[in-house]
């Protein structure tokens, strides 16, 4: 045997993961015809809207799908079609944490990723590379590969090769075209590296062949949930630490500069915030935790559950602050919230911050407004409905969707900042603080902002991971730890 040459690629699957990995394929291979497909056909007709109005907002996306699409890059509803005429097949759907059975709150839901391998099995008449695109637990591609084998026809031969992503919201496109490694696992037999070869060959296009590694099936697989389980323990220890520095008055900005410059440990993802979202880091290590205690690793299961736990710590914390500084209640204050997506550049809100706080906010019968520049409102709705145990009705009554920060701030008592919009930088804060109650206060939730600005202007100004934030003296006198003794007073 030797590598296919592949000429036409089917993703199945187009949504953060496949629509951008695949469209970029299709940039750098025009001599390969890519066809991303999806059942969805709202979805579909966003990737085809002739505005370019596409269902992801991505920094570059556009740019990217102007020029491959129609060219040789098309999306469709039409599956069977794609399956049957691709040489290799992403698999590029959701799995979503289970919600109800057996790993409850921990395991992937591989519902889709198996009714996407039962199609391929049932459609395709030729011999396939099948490629896990999303992300899975350790041994998916042994499933998978059984599934196939068990329903493939005659002459039908699939190999199972697994690509995870390492993509970050909002910088997808740039991690596409200059990757810091493209990890390709396959079967070590003969068949498997010559599945694997056929896959390096479309990285190669543009890939450095010193950034292509190829590993076992398993390893790849394992690699993913590793990489994004290490990112968000960086993230829940240096918010542990914001902690520890509200407490001293030290000042966490400080503290992570200083540590970043040890060369062993290194500055990226020791930015305290109010907390981690996204759709990878939780559900993945909340995944690696399955896995652990499947294999009887109770220890190792806590420890990851622990960074999982910490990120949640630190949002019912802000949100607490939040109420402790505006004198011990915000029962009809109206509170403004900027920013609903997770991140700034992207507007994808799973797992977002700003879900937690405002849910909090609801709790302790404040109103709240909300202004994000990328969000769609009927995605704010269904979030809140989601988590808020309320009617969508009874939440209507205490939210109100803006469209524009000075819209959301105004009449507010106070400003939590809970994603990092550049947009943000550039408000007219002393507009907005002429138009807010006093005192006027500003939380600021992802270390974006001025606070000397702010505080000039007359705001008080709560900065997380900073000792030095407003406090009531009379609700909450500020506690002093004793280092010699060990007593709080």
């Amino acid at each position: 045997m030797a590598p296919v040459t592949v000429k036409k690629i089917c993703c199945i699957g187009a949504g953060y993961v496949g629509g951008p990995t695949c469209a970029v394929i299709a940039l750098k291979c025009p001599h390969i015809i890519v066809t991303i497909v999806d059942l969805n056909q709202t979805r579909i007709d966003a990737w085809n809207s002739p505005d370019f109005r596409l269902p992801i907002y991505e920094p570059g996306l556009d740019e990217v799908v102007r020029e491959a699409r129609g060219r040789n890059l098309f999306f469709s509803t039409d599956v069977d079609t794609a399956i049957q005429e691709a040489d290799l097949i992403f698999v590029s759907v959701n799995t979503p944490t289970k919600k109800s059975g057996v790993g409850a709150g921990f395991a992937a839901d591989l519902n889709y990723v198996e009714l996407a391998t039962r199609r391929i099995a049932a459609v395709a008449t030729t011999s396939k590379i099948v490629v896990e695109k999303s992300t899975v637990p350790c041994r998916t591609a042994e499933s998978m590969q059984i599934i196939l084998e068990a329903n493939s026809k005659p002459n039908c031969r699939f190999d199972i090769l697994s690509n995870p992503e390492f993509l970050a919201e909002g910088t997808a496109i740039g991690d596409l075209l200059a990757p810091d490694r493209v990890l390709i696992g396959s079967l070590q037999s003969a068949e498997g590296k010559d599945a694997c070869q056929s896959l390096v060959d479309i990285y190669s296009n543009w890939v450095p062949a010193d950034r292509i590694l190829t590993v076992g099936v398993w390893s790849s697989e394992l690699s993913k949930l590793a990489a994004n389980a290490m990112l968000a323990q960086r993230i829940s220890s240096i918010n542990a630490l914001s902690a520890i520095c509200e407490a001293t008055g030290a000042n966490i900005d400080e503290v992570a500069n200083a540590v970043g410059m040890d060369s062993r440990i290194g500055p990226k993802f020791l930015k305290a915030s109010v907390g981690f979202g996204g759709s990878c880091f939780q559900k993945d290590i909340l995944n690696l935790v399955y896995l652990s205690e499947s294999l009887h690793l109770p220890q190792v299961a806590a420890y990851w559950r622990q960074v999982v736990e910490m990120n949640e710590w630190q949002k019912k914390r802000f949100s607490k602050t939040v109420v402790d500084t505006l004198f011990n209640t915000i029962t009809g204050k109206r509170i403004a919230v900027l920013g609903f997506a997770f991140k700034a550049d992207t507007g994808d809100t799973r797992e977002s911050a700003s879900i937690s706080l405002i849910r909090d906010f609801l709790a302790e019968r404040a109103t709240v407004s909300v202004y994000d520049p990328q969000v769609e409102h009927e995605q704010i709705w269904a979030d809140l409905d989601d988590v808020v145990p309320k009617s969508l009705d009874e939440i209507q009554k205490q939210v109100t969707l803006c469209s524009s920060a000075f819209e959301a701030c105004e009449g507010a008592e106070a400003v939590v900042v809970a994603t990092e919009w550049k947009e943000f930088l550039e408000i007219d804060w002393e507009t907005i603080y002429k138009s807010m109650k006093k005192p006027a206060f500003v939380f600021d939730g992802r270390l974006l902002l001025d606070a000397s600005k702010l505080k000039q202007i007359g705001f008080k100004v709560v900065i997380i991971g900073r000792g030095e934030e407003i406090r009531s003296p009379i609700s909450s006198p500020r506690r002093h730890f004793n280092v010699l003794n060990g007593e709080n007073r």
